[in-house]
């Protein structure tokens, strides 16, 4: 059974403008690659990143190697969601061969980490941000516990709530080889967190 984990950061201030750090740097980096979307008309995600990957280091230093690859990920995925599921108003299907809208992405979009750029042990929690490492105590039930180490990693998400603060959210899987749930899960509405801008 797959399992879903919300988990709320008790973030001081300053740990609170670091986050809004790397979220605004996650979007302007996701926006610089969004066009490139709409005039290939390309988001698989390998794709992508043999297309992307070298020009978004070099644009985005400071995101570091794996963000930006995580960037090409978010990109990805929310461009699978409009353009491709059945129901999105934005199915390639209901294009009709006219131009991609451009995808934008809000400054508050959900941040795509891997165990590369977070990773938990021993109830402490260690996460990339622009300027180094960020640490958090977390006080994880037994069978949350259980779950982190028994099951797969799938997806690793930091979005920010309404009141402001930041929440983790941890997709994990079992370990047998079983369909990309992601590919079905959504239920193709644009995410709240992407404008789409049609073309001309």
């Amino acid at each position: 059974m797959n399992s879903f984990l919300r988990i709320p950061l008790n973030a001081s201030p300053e740990q609170a403008e670091r986050l809004l750090a790397l979220q605004a740097a996650f979007a302007q980096a996701c926006n610089a690659l969004a066009p490139l979307v709409q005039q290939t008309r390309i988001w698989h995600r390998v794709t992508l990143h043999h297309l992307a990957y070298k020009s978004l280091r070099e644009k985005f230093p400071n995101l570091g190697s794996q963000m930006v690859c995580n960037v090409i990920y978010s990109v990805s995925r929310a461009s699978r969601q409009v353009f491709q599921h059945p129901q999105s108003p934005f199915n390639l299907a209901r294009l009709e061969g006219k131009s991609l809208p451009l995808l934008n992405f809000a400054d508050n979009c959900p941040v795509y980490f891997d165990r590369h750029t977070l990773s938990v042990k021993d109830g402490k929690l260690s996460m990339y941000t622009l300027d180094g490492r960020m640490r958090f105590d977390l006080a994880l039930l037994p069978a949350a516990e259980a779950a982190f180490r028994e099951k797969k990693l799938r997806e690793i998400v930091l979005s920010r709530t309404a009141q402001g603060s930041f929440d983790l959210c941890f997709f994990l899987i079992e370990p047998q080889p079983q369909p990309d749930s992601t590919e079905t899960a959504d239920d193709g509405q644009v995410p709240e967190y992407v404008m789409v801008e049609e073309a001309a």
